[in-house]
Order: structure tokens, then sequence, then C-alpha cells
């Protein structure tokens, strides 16, 4: 290594930036009055230089900077930074090696699950690497119109590290790359990827009760830093590989994002970076210096401070520029219109600026429009109609109705055509993400499965996790062997499907609930890096019509135009029934609901019954359009494959306009 030529920097673009010759480095710290950069040699211990900045040429404003010339292509570094500390709102360790909020890679393991490297004092240190140029072919993200998107949320070890899953590369962006053909034969457009940014899954400290298992933190929602990809998955050419044969295959890539805190958590967690940089800039703190804990994990990153917003905004921009990230999911984004005293905004800046920003235009922007101190806004969330909020909602609504729950028929029948009570003023009807399960809460199965949480292997004495899941076991808690019961749990399940991808608006699956995978009533296994979490791919098989049934719903819905609005339903475009046509019921104790959709071009009008009673109901289906009959395509009350008929088309009409449908079933028919 040539020796070292060190000048002032710039204070901008903020990280470890290639500049000629050099490397710039730039450090925002508003309240630190001392900053000093190590550099190491990959995996040293010791540094081989250290820089101490002198404010009076090595700051400008809030931020520090330094330039030097003659480093190696490889390198790890870290920041330790002092100022005053009987300030409550500071916490600055003077001696901790801090890594750089901006840091594009960190020294953490390659190996999962490697306690030893989270058992060392010291943080994890930036890496900086000369990346060689990589070649994206010129292959085109698909920018599929958002009323096109179907969503299907997965995790990247879960998906593929399972021994079933036959991959050369289980748990890991290459892993994903394998089962391409799986993703384009079910026939979803877009993946949502749990959280891929750098986190410790070694930061659970406990113990599975039952078997004395080490525990982990499976599902990453506890970020180190925002422009890091998570190493155990892969490197960075590693993601970028994926994304672009994913984009040749058709499908788009969502990343669900945890801006809203960081794995710092409360004040005697861990210090990794952002407290020991500048605490009071980046998190929302007390008067006393106390962390606000609105997102339920500890602290809350200030996303309405500049420093905040900034960085939030360069993340962003880092995703979509260099991996070519085609949307995200914000987890608990109502914490990021809070203000930094935490008091919610009616026009909250990072909102407004990630709203607004061009390089972001074309993305998706998805809210999780709640967070965990009670600020609740689906419908409500201030994203200036450019936001899609995940529908909690919806999923509620149509678990009560489908389960028999009285008085929700006309909140069902509005969920199914999107939400326009929610929504109708300020959103198009693809805004409303439509969900009935995900990651966090039941399964699709275990809806149906369980009547209470079972989360005893948490190690938390079953208090985790959500209380009311409007679930509902069927006559039996957990597994069964009544042949009656796994009939109606096969019933239900194909009606929650349908629902969702017979609603106007844009449906998420969960990975998974295509075969019915079970977690056993665990409706918060974060912690289990097992068969709970894991993609089982040998059950694709066992359940081959549960399988089949996702398969052609998600087909009928991509070749039916009539699912994807882009306004909402007008009282010409729907004919709601009861029991006879045009009389439909809204009574608390009816649990009937069907609707004609109309085609006004082709007249292929679309029959949809749901009878959430429990006992049959003899239904008369209305005229279809003069020409037409009524050609039955479901009935979930079936066996596979009768209970969605591939070949509607050519079968025989229906006989009569009456039909019987079976308790806790749903009818569609088509008018050819």
């Amino acid at each position: 290594m040539k020796n070292p030529q060190v000048d002032h920097g710039a204070p901008l673009p903020l990280g470890a930036t290639s500049q000629q010759e050099g490397i710039n480095f730039a450090l925002f710290s508003q309240h630190a009055t001392q900053v000093t950069l190590s550099l190491f040699a990959l995996g040293g211990k010791k540094p081989f230089l250290t820089l101490p900045l002198n404010p009076e040429i090595n700051r400008t404003g809030w931020t520090w900077h330094v330039y030097v010339k003659g480093l190696p292509d490889q390198f790890e570094y870290a920041y330790t930074v002092d100022g005053d500390r009987a300030n409550p709102l500071n916490h600055f360790v003077p001696n901790l090696l801090l890594s750089d909020p901006y840091a594009k890679q960190l020294n953490t393991p390659q190996k999962w699950n490697d306690r030893g490297f989270w058992k060392q004092e010291s943080p994890p240190h930036g890496v900086f690497i000369e990346e060689l140029p990589f070649d994206w072919e010129r292959v085109p993200a698909p920018h599929h119109p958002p009323e096109e998107l179907i969503i299907y949320e997965m995790h990247v070890r879960a998906f593929t590290q399972h021994p079933t899953s036959g991959v050369k590369h289980p748990g890991t962006f290459l892993g994903i790359i394998e089962k391409i053909p799986y993703l384009k034969q079910l026939g979803i457009n877009a993946i949502e990827l749990l959280p891929v940014f750098e986190f410790n899954e070694c930061e659970n400290p406990l113990k599975n009760p039952q078997s004395d298992e080490q525990l982990v933190n499976m599902w990453g929602y506890s970020t180190i830093n925002y422009f890091s990809l998570m190493r155990r998955y892969g490197a960075v050419n590693d993601f970028k590989q994926m994304v672009k044969e994913l984009h040749r295959a058709g499908i788009e890539v969502i990343l669900d994002v945890v801006y809203n805190h960081t794995a710092e958590g409360f004040a005697k967690g861990p210090c990794y970076s952002f407290r020991g940089i500048d605490n009071q800039n980046y998190y929302i703190l007390s008067p006393d210096g106390e962390y606000r804990n609105y997102a339920g994990t500890g602290n809350t990153f200030n996303g309405n401070n500049p420093a905040g917003f900034t960085l939030i905004l360069d993340s962003l921009r880092y995703w979509v520029t260099e991996m070519h990230i085609d949307g995200f999911r914000f987890d608990l984004a109502s914490c990021l219109t809070r203000d930094p005293q935490g008091v919610p905004l009616l026009f909250p800046p990072l909102i407004h600026l990630i709203s607004n920003d061009p390089i972001l235009s074309h993305v998706k922007l998805i809210a999780e429009a709640w967070d965990a101190a009670g600020l609740y806004q689906v419908g409500s969330f201030p994203g200036e109609g450019r936001w899609a909020e995940w529908n909690g909602k919806y999923r509620d609504y149509i678990r009560k109705f489908l389960k028999g729950t009285d008085s929700h028929a006309g909140h069902f029948a509005s969920s199914l055509c999107g939400s326009q009570d929610l929504y109708g003023n300020t959103h198009k009807p693809y805004l409303s993400v439509n969900f009935v399960t995900a990651h966090d809460g039941y399964t699709l199965r275990d809806l149906v499965s369980y009547q209470d949480k079972h989360n005893e292997v948490n190690g938390e004495n079953n208090q985790d996790g959500a209380n009311d899941n409007e679930s509902w076991n069927c006559g039996e808690e957990g597994e069964t062997q009544d042949p009656a019961i796994i009939q109606l749990r096969n019933q239900q399940m194909r009606n929650f499907l349908a629902a969702l991808l017979l609603s106007i608006g844009t449906p998420m699956l969960l990975m998974g609930d295509e075969y019915g995978h079970t977690r056993h009533g665990n409706n918060n296994p974060y912690c289990q890096d097992n068969e709970l979490n894991w993609m089982i791919w040998d059950e694709l098989e066992k359940e081959e019509g549960l399988v089949r049934f996702h398969r052609h719903m998600i087909q009928f819905r991509k070749s039916h135009q009539i699912f994807k609005r882009t306004s909402f339903l007008k009282p010409a475009d729907v004919d709601w029934h009861g029991y006879v046509p045009f009389e439909p019921d809204w009574e608390p104790t009816h649990r009937f609901v069907a609707y004609t959709l109309k085609d006004p071009e082709q007249h292929q009008d679309l029959y949809i019954a749901f009878n959430a009673n429990f006992v049959k109901a003899d239904i008369t289906l209305p005229p279809p359009p003069k020409g037409k009959q009524w050609h039955r395509v479901i009935d979930t009350s079936l066996p596979s494959p009768q209970d969605f008929d591939e070949n509607y088309k050519k079968s025989p009409a229906l006989a009569s306009p009456t039909y019987q449908l079976s308790q806790h079933a749903m009818l569609l028919a088509k008018a050819l």
C-alpha cells in the first residue's frame, strides 16, 4: 500500500465514495465535538491508519469529512465520536468504533447464526470494496401497471432453506433464482421480500422452552444499516443477479423496509451506529432523553428531522438506482408521519419528499398505515394519493364475514368492491393492498384450524403475538382426523382465496399458503429458524388440489380486466342479490352476499355468491345477459378438480337458475 495522502475532503456525498484517485469520507454529526476515522485491513484487528478530524478543517456545517489517497481497493473503516456526555440527549461512547450509517457493506459474518462474532464488544465495521461493474444486460424492469400486480410476500432464507427445496444455494438470493420457474408457474408478478438489510439474527436471548434450542431473529425487523445487504443472504452481485433474473421473468421486486426504528433498541440496547453518532438527531426522544417507543421495539427513528429524512431518501434512491428495486413496503409507516416530538403530522415532510422525489417517481410505495402506539391511518395515510396501503380493515372484514360473524355482510361487500368507503375520495382502487394473511399472524391453514394462538415455543409464555385473530377452527383446535372438519377447512381456505383474488384492489398472498402451510397455531414465529417458517416444498405435491386452486384463481383474475379497475364501481356496474335476484339482505344476522359484476363490452357478466351461513342456501341466479347462459366456474364445496372447472367454457351451462349452495361455500358463474 502506498503512503496515504490526506486532504480536507468534501461534505457530500455522505459515506465513503471513490473520487478520482482517492476516497472521500463524510459523516453527519451535529452534536459531536470530536470525530476520528480508523481504517483497517479486511479482517484486521488494529487500524493501519487513524485520522482525528480537525473541526476547523474537516467539518462543514454539521458534516465531518476527509479525503484519503493511496488506500487499498478493499478495507474496513469505523468512526469514534465524542461530544457533550453530560447532555441526556446525547449517547456518546468515545472509544467505541461505530459503523458508518452510509456503509454499503458491513464486516458481518457470511455464516448464519455466528454467535461468536456478535458477542464481541466492537460493532461491525463498514467495508469499502471497489465494486466491479455489473452487467444488467439491459434487462428492463417489468413496470407492471399497479392494477395488474399480484404480490407474493416471502422470506429469502425461509423460501429455500428446507432440504426439500433442492436448490444449490439454500436460504440465499441465488436460491430464489433457482425457484423463478415455480413463481412463474404460480402466476405471481411481484415478490415482496421481508427485510434484506443487515440485521443481527443472533440478538434474541431466548430459548425454546420445549427443546432448549437457541432462538433467533428470523424475520429481520431490526435494521442495523439502511444501505447494507444481509450478508448471510448473499453478496451485492448475488442480489443484483436475483433482481435481473426476476425482471427477465417479468417479476417485480418490492422490499419490506424498516425505517421506523433500528436494531439499537432501548436505552440499554447495543450501540452500532446512529445512537453513538448523533442520538438526538436520529431518534425521537423525550426532553429528558428517553426513547419514544412508537414502534414497540424500544426506539423510533426521527424520520421528519432533516438528518433522518435525508438518510431515508438517500437509502431509497440507492436501492432504486443501484439495485433496480421496483417498490417498497414501509413497515409501521405511521411512525414516519410523527414529528421530532412524536406528534402525528398532517403533512409529514418525509412522506411528501418521498411522494415527489423524481428518482422514486416510478416505484411502488406501500404503507403499513399504523404503528405500535395506536396511530391507525388505514384510509387516511398522508401519501397524497401516491401511496398504496396494506388494508388491515379488508383483512378483518373478510375474516369476520367468512367465519360467520354477524353484522359484517355490508363491510364484506364493500371490501370485495375495493373499499370505496375508505378510499373513494383520495385513492384509486389498486392502492388498497388486499390481504387475508401475512407474515405476521396466522397462515391460511392456521386461520381455519386454530381459535387461539399457540406461541409457547417462542419463549415468551405465550404472551407475544396478537390475541384477536378473527379465526375459527371449524370445530376442533389444531390437527384433526375428522373428515367433516377437514372438508370444511378446505372449503374455507378456498373461500378466503377466492374472495381475495376476486376483490377489486391489489391482492397479496403469503408464501406457503398455496399448499396450506401450518405454523401449528404460532401467530408470531419471528424467532423460529425451522419448519414453522420454512417453505416445505414436498407439500406442494401432497396438497396439489389447493395448489391447483391457487394457480387457477390467479390466472382467472389475470385474464379478467373487470378486477383490474383504475376507478371505483358505479351503481350501474354491479347488481346486488339475496337468495333471489336483486333483493339483497343487509340485516345483521344475514350471512349471504351475492352480486353480478357486469361486463359492458362482451357482456360476459360474473355472478359471485358467498354463503357464510351454517346451513345450505337455496338460491336463484339472476337472468344472464341476452343470448348468454351461466357456466359454473367455482364451487368451493366440490372436491378438486371440480372446485375450479378449468374447462368451464366447454362445460354444460347450468340447467336451472336455481342452485343449492352448501354452507360455508362460494359460487362463481360466468355468462357465456
